[in-house]
């Protein structure tokens, strides 16, 4: 693989895993997170994500990699916004009865799942604006990098499409690892049904619309069962 194609993978790899470690540290270094700090948080991930996607597709285009070689295309219309629609909606729900389930928890069972919450999750109306475009965001510049140009290489490498799926679903795994051993491991089995689709069907359209309702039920659930909880707990104290 070309030079400029092995440093995206460093920066996947290496440099967004330690990066996303680094901040959460900072952050649970503090007692509590002002909200403008959340702000800034969301602003800047916002920010990397895009600047990142649009290096990544530059390069992309210098070596060649076509609008259908990444998933940029809508094959079937109709049928895949069908599928994005419904599995959207499931996911959704899944993840929001999750997190219902994870507030029902005794304290100090939530690990650090519950201090992450805390910290980086919105708390007033602003915040959730901004919260859900990162979510957004998060849906179509992920899975761009990840499932789209990420496949399209170890694709074009001779890598099996089930390698393509596993290798890609570990970086992607790594890059959540800010959240713990939960968090990859839950990631990367995302990862897998996100690759296994984006195979199916050759568009990262109903993967993009899956990560996008994941994570803005997490905006919407997290506070409404993490945080009101915690405070719930504090006032009866």
């Amino acid at each position: 693989m070309p030079w400029d194609i092995w440093l995206i993978f460093l920066v996947l790899g290496v440099i967004v895993p330690w990066r996303g470690r680094m901040r959460l540290r900072q952050l649970l270094a503090k007692p509590r997170v002002e909200p403008a700090e959340r702000l800034s948080l969301y602003a800047s991930t916002i920010v990397f994500q895009w600047f990142a996607v649009a290096v990544v597709r530059w390069r992309a285009w210098v070596h060649g990699f076509g609008a259908a070689e990444l998933g940029l295309i809508v094959p079937e219309g109709l049928r895949l916004a069908v599928i994005a629609v419904f599995g959207a909606v499931f996911l959704t729900v899944l993840q929001w009865f999750n997190l219902r389930r994870v507030g029902l928890l005794a304290m100090a069972s939530r690990g650090q799942l519950q201090a992450l919450a805390e910290r980086i999750l919105p708390r007033a109306p602003r915040e959730t604006v901004v919260f859900l475009a990162l979510a957004v965001t998060a849906g179509l510049c992920e899975e761009f990098l990840y499932r789209g140009f990420a496949m399209a290489v170890f694709t074009r490498a001779g890598l099996p499409g089930w390698a393509t799926v596993a290798v890609s679903s570990g970086l992607f795994g790594l890059a959540h690892l800010y959240q713990g051993r939960s968090g990859l491991i839950s990631s990367m089995i995302l990862g897998v049904l996100f690759g296994v689709v984006r195979i199916a069907y050759g568009s990262l359209v109903p993967v993009m619309a899956w990560h996008a309702a994941v994570d803005v039920a997490a905006g919407l659930a997290g506070p409404r069962y993490l945080i009101r909880s915690t405070a719930v707990s504090d006032a009866t104290v």
